[in-house]
Order: C-alpha cells, then sequence, then structure tokens
C-alpha cells in the first residue's frame, strides 16, 4: 500500500514539474482578467430567437471594471480569465443577468397621474415619480379608459441571455 502511495505522490509530482516547465523564450502567460480589473470588451447580446438586443459593434469597446457591479453578474463572470484577443460565447441564466420577472413590479395607475398631452400606447416606455419621490421607468402594457398597467421590471427580465464577447484589452 505504501509503494503505490509513494508512486502516485511521485507520478503526481512529475505532472506538476512537466506542466510547470516552459522554454526559455516561452513568455509567462498570466491567469488572464481577475476581479477588479478595468477590462474593455466588444460583445453582441442574443435573445433565445436570436434577437440582437444590444452590441458594441461600429462603437468603442465597454469599459468597465470586473467586481464593481457595473454589469450583469454572469458578463462579470465570463470574463474572468480571459486573456487580451480570446472571445466566447456565453449563456447568462436570467438570475445571473437581470434577474426573473417580478410581478410586484407590475402596477395600476389612474390615467388622471399620467399628463393629459401624453399618447400612450403600449410596449411605450414612461418615467413615473414613485410616492416615495423616486423617478422609475416603466413600460405599458395594457391601457383602459380610466387606468394604465405598467411594469417596472427590467426588459430583459426573466430572459436567458447569450452574449459573444471578445476581450480587447486589460488596462
Amino acid at each position: 500500500m505504501k509503494v503505490k502511495y509513494v508512486l502516485l505522490v511521485l507520478a503526481l509530482g512529475a505532472v506538476v514539474f512537466v506542466s510547470g516547465c516552459q522554454a526559455a523564450d516561452e513568455p509567462e502567460v498570466a491567469g488572464g482578467v481577475q476581479e477588479g480589473d478595468a477590462v474593455k470588451v466588444h460583445y453582441t447580446g442574443k435573445l433565445d430567437d436570436g434577437t440582437v438586443f444590444d452590441s458594441s459593434e461600429g462603437r468603442d469597446p465597454l469599459q468597465f471594471i470586473v467586481g464593481d457591479g457595473q454589469v450583469i453578474p454572469g458578463f462579470e463572470e465570463a470574463v474572468i480569465g480571459m486573456q487580451p484577443g480570446e472571445s466566447k460565447t456565453v449563456k447568462i441564466p436570467a438570475d445571473k443577468a437581470y434577474g426573473p420577472h417580478r410581478k410586484d413590479l407590475l402596477a395600476e395607475v389612474d390615467r388622471s397621474e399620467i399628463q393629459d398631452d401624453t399618447e400612450l400606447e403600449v410596449g411605450q416606455q414612461l418615467v413615473l415619480q414613485h410616492p416615495s419621490g423616486n423617478l422609475v421607468r416603466v413600460t405599458v402594457i395594457d391601457i383602459s379608459e380610466t387606468s394604465v398597467i405598467v411594469d417596472a421590471n427590467h426588459p430583459l427580465a426573466g430572459k436567458d441571455l447569450t452574449f459573444e464577447i471578445e476581450l480587447v484589452e486589460i488596462l
């Protein structure tokens, strides 16, 4: 039993030694993007049906600090470990994107609370003032003669998202 154990330790040691060796002219490869790094990425975001909902194509790359919550959690996780020039496609579930679609963020608003000259249509986005004084972006989902039903969920809430990501640079 001890002989097998010693052989296993020696074999593992050899694997670690060989994997740690590099040719003298070969540059050491860093671990890629880490939390706290500022990065620049190009990206294209798609829904399950292939519809592109956002892209940096034709624009400057998106710049953010990994771990600061500037982008959705699944996007941050996807760039960790990437090397400059590397590209990947990643599917981000709703819970790591904009969260589930919450029914408690639907509200019925009396039409009298909306400016009289506002033409309303389903799908339209409005900015309403919450009783707390905060401004809230909502989407009109139903209209009647006396009220308007609005949805304060992010438009991508409840959706799985697919991103094609290219790491341009670690700053």
